[in-house]
């Protein structure tokens, strides 16, 4: 496997693959086996200055484009991509574990999208015209200039074509930095954007661990910086961009509620409750995993879903009858594991799963637990891992407030066939990304992020042009400058 995962270096820059060998080496795994399926090293001082030198020429060149001629290369780009999505959704299955089910529909297809959306648009970001009586003004929306990009491990490409693209439609560059534990396949997307035609330098992927990011967050020559990844992780870069004025976007975690009401079609509520819990193996940022279920409905809810459990087939990722994955690492398998002790430990019931899966790999069984109350550590700490925990709740007021007693803000859904209260209940949960009777659907068409400690600016849709652009005015007088003296 090794040898199909192996990249020609550690890292692209400048249309082209470079080593560092005096970098820290590291290694990606299979985390269905634990085979070390690429050996790279992490970006050494002289390499981020290649990677920042070469996006600073090339963002040059790329913002005197038009923005239709910007567009044409993310389209062309999404076509590639679309072309070798089961090459890429191979390699991503053995970078994440994630079953090839999955990333055969939910990870470059999903970065294709990206990449084909804004190079849609990139020739109608335009400002305004202003008229002033006799004078007038008009705005220019500008790009900022080198663009920081910060990967998760959860979604690689997806999340690396989700700030690439809005970045680039703006005439912007980027130097992006990947998770050290999935590394690979931000590389074919630096191979595929040259391929289609973009400037060399334009996009550069550099390799490393926290403090390669820190190194890149603090250098004068970065413009913005964007970041998928923890609330410690978001605070340090936030509090190292604001130093230097930078701007900022940052998706964090959540615990994000999931309410279904008595009258909410049961089959679709627990189909929201599974895919926002055990989807990617529940390693998702948006997860709805304080599922609050009606008292009228718990025990139908708790029985069906425990049947509807009994569809998971667990395996090797790249079988595409595997529908359930091993979580990306041994430790965070850990993690997940000493959360479900705390989950019994603090006396909620096991209602299906709740240990290590009896097989090789990161595996963990989809884990319910029932009877939990707010104060538990299950119900207020982000898991990243398939474990749902299950409260109760009487009426519509108490289930709101209980919903928004957390620091997070990612995420919220509600399942009702009452719409007038769907739309009230939404209005009222403190969360920047919602659902109504349905959960997790990121189109890229849909702004994306949270509000309270789950983020800060939004992905997608048109308002990641906010984010990756800034905004010129320009008075225009037609008369005398008239002046006091």
């Amino acid at each position: 496997m090794t040898a199909l995962c192996q990249p020609a270096a550690s890292h692209f820059i400048d249309g082209a693959y470079v080593e560092d060998p005096a970098g820290e080496a590291f290694a990606s795994l299979f985390p269905a086996s634990g085979e070390v399926i690429a050996r790279l090293h992490a970006a050494t001082p002289a390499i981020l200055d290649r990677a920042l030198d070469a996006a600073t020429r090339a963002q040059a060149e790329w913002a005197e484009m038009t923005g239709a001629e910007r567009g044409r290369v993310l389209r062309r780009a999404a076509d590639i991509m679309r072309a070798r999505n089961r090459t890429l959704s191979e390699l991503e299955t053995r970078d994440t574990g994630k079953p090839l089910q999955e990333t055969l529909v939910a990870d470059a297809a999903s970065g294709a999208d990206a990449l084909e959306y804004f190079g849609g648009i990139a020739a109608g970001i335009t400002g305004e015209h202003i008229p002033l009586g006799g004078d007038f003004a008009y705005t220019v929306r500008e790009p900022l200039g080198v663009c920081v990009g910060i990967g998760a491990w959860n979604y690689p490409i997806q999340i690396a074509c989700w700030k690439a693209a809005p970045a680039l439609a703006c005439g912007n560059a980027m130097v992006f930095k990947p998770s050290e534990t999935t590394p690979l396949s931000a590389l074919k997307l630096a191979e595929i954007l040259t391929e289609a035609g973009a400037p060399a330098g334009l996009f550069n992927v550099v390799q490393g661990m926290g403090a390669t990011g820190a190194a890149l967050t603090t250098d004068p020559r970065v413009a913005k910086v964007s970041l998928t990844g923890s609330v410690p992780t978001g605070r340090r870069v936030y509090a190292a961009a604001a130093e230097g004025l930078k701007h900022v976007t940052i998706e964090l975690g959540g615990k994000s509620p999931l309410i279904a009401f008595d009258d909410a079609d049961l089959e679709n509520a627990i189909s929201g409750a599974i895919l926002g819990n055990f989807y990617s193996s529940g390693q998702i940022c948006s997860n709805g995993t304080r599922v609050f279920v009606q008292k009228g409905i718990k025990d139908r809810f708790l029985a069906r879903l425990t049947e509807r459990l009994q569809g998971v087939v667990m395996g090797d990722p790249l079988d595409e009858a595997v529908n359930f994955g091993p979580l990306v690492s041994t430790a965070q398998m850990d993690k997940v594991l000493s959360y479900i002790q705390l989950g019994k430990d603090e006396g909620a019931r096991v209602v299906a799963g709740g240990a290590r899966a009896e097989r090789n790999g990161c595996f963990v069984e989809p884990t319910v637990f029932a009877d939990v109350t707010d104060g538990m550590t299950i119900a207020r700490e982000e898991i990243f891992g398939p474990v749902m925990a299950v409260l109760d709740f009487d009426d519509e007021a108490e289930v709101i407030a209980r919903a928004n007693a957390t620091q997070f803000g990612l995420a919220a859904g509600v399942f009702t066939r009452d719409l007038t209260r769907a739309h009230r209940v939404i209005g009222q949960l403190q969360a920047g990304t919602t659902w109504i009777n349905t959960y997790n659907l990121t189109p890229v068409e849909m702004p994306f992020g949270g509000v309270k400690n789950s983020g800060v600016g939004r992905e997608n849709g048109w308002a990641a042009i906010e984010h990756y652009s800034q905004i010129k005015s320009v008075y225009v007088a037609l008369g005398d400058t008239v002046a006091p003296y």
